[in-house]
């Protein structure tokens, strides 16, 4: 842990939501804040870890609602830094893949203020709490990242180029993009790619649909999958099942 006695901002990565997720190193910051600014999807048994004197306020931002704008984070950051001496900036998944962390991280840096970054487990590791690995050896050289809504509204330019790439391709923020992931991916011949739709990951509520990636508007009407979700694209999707019928022709021969 920092010196408690000097003025810190601990960012920190709550994970997917599952509370036992966290590290220790977030509990420990956590039970220590005098002040928590936290966002929309965490879970509320996390924010229970705080100290009962602690001040907790919501930041949150609403898929595509209601929403603190960054600004008044920046702002109330600064505000709160400069009364107490431990606050804790508290992001869902891990604060510095697409969670604008180091947006705060510069807002704080030329400040006589402390700045603590702690990792979290990002959403799209719970792909693994559903059976499918992001990498596999031989059938997904690398991982892509992507993010579904840019800051003008528009889905990652990345996009055409991990189509064509052996990786798994991960989208954030993209629930509201489906039809034009898919079209692109029909574009480049690669429609019958496996996809998967996973919702609230490391929940009890979580909800987890399997289609080729052609169909992902179809799927995602037919199970009403909505936000916050992400979609995993790649046949490490269907590895489970390809490696069974493996087995099972193996057996046969």
């Amino acid at each position: 842990m920092e010196n408690l006695k000097q003025k810190t901002l601990f960012i920190v990565g709550s994970g997917p939501g599952d509370p036992e997720l966290l590290t220790i190193k977030a509990y420990k910051a956590i039970k220590n804040a005098q002040v928590l600014l936290y966002d929309n999807l965490i879970n509320r048994e996390i924010l229970q870890i705080a100290d009962k004197n602690c001040k907790i306020h919501y930041v949150g931002k609403h898929p595509y609602g209601k929403y603190v704008p960054q600004q008044d984070i920046n702002e109330l950051i600064l505000y709160y830094c400069s009364k107490f001496e431990r606050v804790v900036r508290l992001k869902g998944g891990d604060p510095y893949l697409f969670g604008r962390g180091f947006e705060e991280w510069l807002t704080v840096q030329h400040r006589s203020i402390n700045i603590s970054y702690i990792p979290g487990i990002s959403s799209m590791q719970g792909a693994g709490l559903n059976d499918i690995p992001l990498t596999h050896r031989g059938v997904s050289e690398g991982v892509w990242a992507l993010t579904g809504m840019k800051k003008d509204g528009t889905l990652s330019a990345d996009l055409p180029l991990a189509v064509q790439s052996r990786s798994t391709v991960v989208i954030y923020m993209g629930m509201r993009k489906l039809d034009e992931i898919a079209r692109t991916y029909v574009l480049y011949g690669k429609g019958e790619t496996p996809a998967a739709i996973i919702q609230h990951a490391s929940l009890p509520q979580q909800k987890q649909v399997c289609c080729k990636v052609k169909d992902l508007v179809m799927i995602s009407k037919v199970h009403n999958m909505g936000h916050p979700a992400i979609i995993v694209i790649g046949a490490v999707v269907d590895l489970q099942h390809t490696l069974a019928v493996a087995a099972e022709q193996r057996h046969i021969i």
